[in-house]
């Protein structure tokens, strides 16, 4: 029992060596293959978000007309669409504060330069399933200054775990302020932080482990899990470096960033000609949190069709007198571009830079 525990914990010298090699002189080509895959899924997703985006304006057309349609695209202010793309681009780069400071709590010390243009990579893959493609970032540091990846994959998992709940504070908030499916906001938001739990909680895991250390004995076949054990251990290690301050002050950066989010609809919608004054904030602010809630309970990357679908319809809903389908339709499709694709479009931008540090 105690050598099986050794060997858990991180003393085997063999698990070791199998995870040193793991970090330390995988291949880039071997790595570059797997970002491959994942930018082949980020040109898959591409690809049906354009064709609901088709959708969308093929339904419009045929309800209004395609005149009409054209019309309502055209009429679109570029100014206030610059403006839109200029607010989301802050609000992820006011959250960068909180990564630099998980870093530092996790003894990973990178240059401020290189370090937020790493950070930025990591939206390059946030279309992926579960944005599993951040780990990314996990391994341009280890190819930059050689830290592990469980030390620095805390800091990807505190980030989208912060990015969550700022998202569900707000989200919640205007459910309330709003007065419209409170009680389904708060169950739906609940349910979509408990797998946080299993990533956070280290007892479940402990459990797990010690089912193995005695099943392993009698199949081989899960020795093969010895890397991913020690990995899973060394996670939790140094997971416990980042405590409660640390998401204190992420709140503090991430539920004003959801609110600018929020505020780059608005000034879309105001790109179209739609009347709004400030006290239409809280009812746009209910609209794009709920529309993404909704996405979100799916668990299709990129929120797609749902979302999508939920905004054309709210802002009828809300704005029975002043918005129709065709100008629900395209203020869905200008604003998904901004909030989704523009995103990509820097983070990827970011990557392709950060790659210099992929060496050999």
């Amino acid at each position: 029992m105690s050598g099986s525990r050794r060997m858990v914990d991180g003393s085997s010298d063999k698990v070791r060596g199998q995870f040193d090699t793991i970090e330390s002189i995988e291949k880039v080509s071997d790595y570059r293959k797997a970002v491959g895959a994942a930018r082949s899924a980020v040109y898959i997703i591409f690809a049906l978000s354009l064709l609901i985006f088709i959708v969308i304006a093929a339904i419009a057309i045929y309800k209004e007309g395609a005149a009409q349609f054209i019309e309502t695209m055209e009429s679109i202010n570029p100014w206030y669409f610059l403006l839109s793309l200029v607010i989301i681009l802050f609000s992820y780069t006011m959250r960068y504060p909180k990564w630099s400071m998980y870093l530092h709590d996790l003894g990973v010390h990178i240059p401020t330069g290189r370090n937020f243009a790493i950070y930025m990579s990591m939206y390059s893959m946030d279309v992926t399933p579960g944005r599993w493609g951040r780990a990314i970032v996990s391994y341009t540091m280890n190819r930059l200054s050689g830290v592990r990846f469980a030390r620095t994959f805390p800091a990807v998992v505190a980030d989208i775990f912060t990015d969550f709940i700022g998202f569900a504070v707000l989200a919640d908030l205007m459910a309330v302020v709003v007065g419209k499916f409170v009680i389904v906001s708060f169950i739906i938001t609940f349910l979509l932080v408990v797998p946080f739990f299993f990533i956070y909680v280290e007892k479940p895991f402990r459990h797990v482990k010690g089912w193995l250390i005695k099943a392993r004995r009698r199949w081989n076949f899960l020795k093969r899990l010895d890397v991913v054990i020690y990995t899973a251990t060394l996670y939790f290690k140094y997971n416990r470096r980042l405590g409660w301050k640390s998401f204190v002050f992420s709140m503090v950066l991430t539920v004003p960033s959801m609110f600018l989010n929020g505020m780059a609809l608005y000034v879309t919608m105001l790109a179209f000609g739609v009347p709004l004054g400030a006290s239409y904030v809280p009812i746009v602010l209910f609209i794009f949190s709920s529309s993404l809630v909704l996405g979100m309970v799916t668990g299709i990357p990129g929120t797609l069709g749902v979302t999508d679908a939920a905004l054309i319809s709210q802002l009828q809903i809300f704005f029975p007198s002043t918005i129709n389908l065709g100008l629900a339709s395209a203020i869905t499709i200008f604003f998904r571009i901004s909030s989704v694709w523009f995103v990509q479009g820097f983070g990827l931008t970011a990557l392709l830079y950060t790659m210099r540090y992929w060496k050999d």
